[in-house]
């Protein structure tokens, strides 16, 4: 094993070429982007966050309103000096680690129904202010404030502080505890490390519309295993711990309460366990250990729960005199249920939304007892407004656009040219983001005419993306080709880089300008002709596609980039399969390490940014859904960790992790690293002092890319 790097170290090393830096300082080109965005329910605000520019890491509160946007709150503006100076709480940090927030200031805010009045924290401080315009107004709390949200008429502040959920009155008084920690290990009001990181649930409480009670989670974390994060580089500064449910360990309970502002309280009674039609398998638990979504409507509270394997998802109206649940739908598959964001809706008439297979593997919805064109790859719902539902859904998988559909009626599509679209809508006004081949756009529509626009202030790469967009072999993969702008017919080979993601949950694939595509352009001029491919475990290609993976999650995966790999190069001449490696993190850092160890004829070196080469220690609700419980199970688990295959090495490897990485721990890394050393393979690990899961400082991620494209043409021979 070759001494550590410190890549923040390399990165002062001066460099002529200007886009890394560029690539760290706007954080992945996020920076200046619109996002979060609330319209009201009559269509005339739409408030968002954004910063200043391309390079300013500090979000402000704006609104679009009459045609054009206007700020409402800045962190660094005189109405906040002296007044936000505490830290940010550990569990705002931990959200917003769970959400990979790349900025601060104002990340996250929370309306009234009408969009009048908004709430937000900034350091634990609790602010509200009027949507038409004004100062910002401190509450005094108990404690730092966490996730605070007004009640639907804005007269009260639900917020959550030293883990007990409180109220307070929008003009600053009447503060008071409404659902108080019963143990060490309990919380009100926040979501678990499961359901923010791998079920997509991230928030605690949700308000009834008369803003008379909340729907409350309590968590407890009391048997759950406990991780130790720490920083090497300061070993005078304590370890943060982390409740976190490895794979066949314990998970958090999850218990629902409706909470009445005047102070009782009642148990919402969640069904124990899945009854009859529950799938059996190899390993079968039907528990309901999940709280997969939760919501309060006009109807009453709206709860769905999951079973630990997975295999059954219940939808549970919930009675809020007495907390009994009544089931209004069941779903059920032999692998896992698939979590569709924005499901389960209902709508006024009480009818819902849930997903559906309208025809064939399409993986579409139900809406009130009409079914989505077969063929219509369903992604998301994003909300109902005007009688119709919107969601995200395309044909084609590297198109995603937003549709409409009422019951009883057809789906049209919202969205155009090819690409990326998701909308956010209220009233007759949508707010549609779009990101294309030609850049990112957002338009605010009203009765689907364009009534204005808001600005994407996100810099331009330095580099221009020239993908060529190909369908690779028998199984028509997706693909992304790039080639360097220099490069012309007779220049000679190319040594081949792949880098997918290739993963579940994600695509790299798309018709859109992104970070990633700009990364694989930079790769491309630095002398690699460049192949991004989206193979079987990916979404948008129906079900049997997706859960390919079940049980193996690399064999399929594998075949794939290597089929695209000979498909591409007998298309294009210029590919040199004698000198091919793969780069990648967190899944695909895994799938890197897995390319060098079992395909080495194919692939002759790799880069593995925070690899989980040891599937038992990642966690529950993630890994159990492809492999299932590892004390049953344990060869899923063997056939897919990479440590029994250390000796198997013959290939230049780099291995890259964040030091405070809490999702991905560390462990894996110096794990496998330990099980090369012990076989005698020789590779390069790579410590990031400081980083989680996402690379966010600027010096570290800017060295990372250059020590990153040294190692490979090294390795490769450039």
């Amino acid at each position: 094993m070759t001494p550590p790097f410190d890549a923040s170290a390399e990165a002062d090393a001066p460099s002529a070429d200007p886009f890394p830096l560029q690539f760290a300082r706007t954080r992945r080109f996020s920076l200046g982007v619109p996002r979060l965005f609330t319209v009201s329910p009559d269509g005339e605000r739409v408030l968002f966050l954004r910063g200043t520019s391309g390079t300013d890491p500090v979000s402000r509160l704006w609104i679009h309103e009459d045609g054009r946007e206007r700020l409402l709150a800045d962190p660094l503006g005189p109405a906040f000096a002296g007044g936000t100076a505490g830290e940010v709480p550990p569990e705002e940090l931990a959200r917003r680690e769970r959400a990979r927030e790349t900025s601060s200031g104002i990340v996250s805010y929370a309306t009234d129904a009408a969009v009048r009045l908004v709430a937000f924290a900034l350091r634990g401080t609790l602010l509200v202010l009027g949507t038409d315009g004004g100062t910002p107004r401190r509450i005094p709390t108990a404690g730092p404030a966490v996730d605070p949200r007004p009640s639907p008429d804005g007269s009260l502040i639900a917020y959550v502080s030293g883990g007990a959920l409180r109220i307070v009155r929008a003009d600053g008084t009447d503060d008071r505890p409404l659902a108080e920690p019963d143990g060490t290990d309990v919380t009100y009001g926040l979501s678990d490390y499961v359901s923010q990181e791998s079920v997509g649930r991230s928030r605690g409480f949700w308000w009834s519309p008369r803003g008379d009670a909340l729907l409350v989670a309590r968590v407890d974390t009391s048997g759950v295993g406990r991780r130790y994060i720490g920083d090497p580089s300061d070993p005078a500064r304590p370890p943060r711990e982390v409740a976190y449910p490895a794979a066949g360990t314990a998970n958090a309970e999850v218990s629902l309460h409706l909470v009445r502002v005047s102070g009782e309280r009642t148990a919402v009674r969640l069904p124990d366990a899945a009854g009859e039609g529950h799938p059996e398998g190899t390993w079968t638990d039907p528990a309901f250990e999940y709280v997969v979504a939760a919501g309060w409507d006009e109807r009453g509270p709206l709860v769905s729960v999951q079973t630990r394997d997975q295999r059954s998802v219940h939808v549970l109206e919930v009675d809020e005199e007495s907390g009994a649940t009544r089931t209004v739908h069941r779903a059920h598959d032999s692998a896992w249920v698939a979590l569709r964001p924005g499901t389960p809706l209902r709508l006024a008439s009480g009818a819902l939304v849930v997903p559906a297979r309208p025809g064939g593997d399409t993986q579409g919805l139900d809406i009130g007892g009409t079914l989505t064109p077969p063929g219509l790859e369903v992604r998301e719902v994003l909300g109902e407004a005007d009688g119709r539902v919107y969601f995200t859904a395309g044909g084609e998988p590297t198109e995603i656009d937003v549709w409409s559909c009422a019951p009883g009626e057809g789906c049209v599509r919202v969205s155009a040219p090819a690409g990326v679209h998701t909308a956010a809508v209220g009233g007759g006004t949508g707010v549609l983001d779009s990101r294309t081949p030609d850049g990112h756009t957002v338009t605010v529509l009203r009765d689907g005419a364009p009534a204005g626009r808001i600005a994407v202030l996100a810099e331009a790469p330095l580099v221009t993306p020239r993908p060529l967009d190909l369908s690779l072999g028998e199984r028509e993969l997706r693909s992304r080709l790039y080639l360097p702008s220099w490069h012309r017919p007779g220049d000679g080979p190319l040594p081949v880089l792949l880098s997918p993601y290739a993963g579940h949950g994600m695509q790299v694939v798309l018709k859109v300008r992104t970070w990633w595509v700009a990364v694989a352009q930079w790769f491309a001029e630095q002398g690699f002709a460049v192949l991004v491919t989206d193979g079987r475990g990916t979404p948008g290609r129906g079900e049997a596609w997706e859960k390919s993976v079940h049980g193996d999650r690399l064999t399929a995966v594998l075949e794939d980039q290597i089929d695209a790999l000979h498909a591409a190069a007998a298309l294009r001449p210029e590919l040199d399969t004698s000198r091919v490696a793969m780069r990648g993190w967190s899944f695909s850092g895994y799938l890197a390490a897995a390319a060098v160890l079992r395909h080495p004829e194919v692939f002759h070196a790799a880069v593995a940014g925070a690899a989980p080469a040891d599937r038992r220690l990642y966690d529950t609700h993630w890994e159990e859904r492809f492999l299932g419980h590892p004390d049953v199970l344990p060869e899923n688990y063997t056939r897919n960790s990479l440590l029994d295959e250390a000796s198997a090495l013959t290939r230049p490897l780099m291995l890259v992790h964040g030091l405070a990485d809490d999702n991905v721990a560390v462990a894996h890394t110096l794990r496998f690293s330990s099980a090369l050393l012990a076989a005698g393979r020789p590779h390069t690990v790579l410590p990031l002092s400081g980083a989680g899961h996402l690379v966010s400082h600027e010096r570290t991620a800017s060295g990372l890319l250059l020590l990153e494209r040294d190692f490979l043409r090294k390795s490769l021979g450039l």
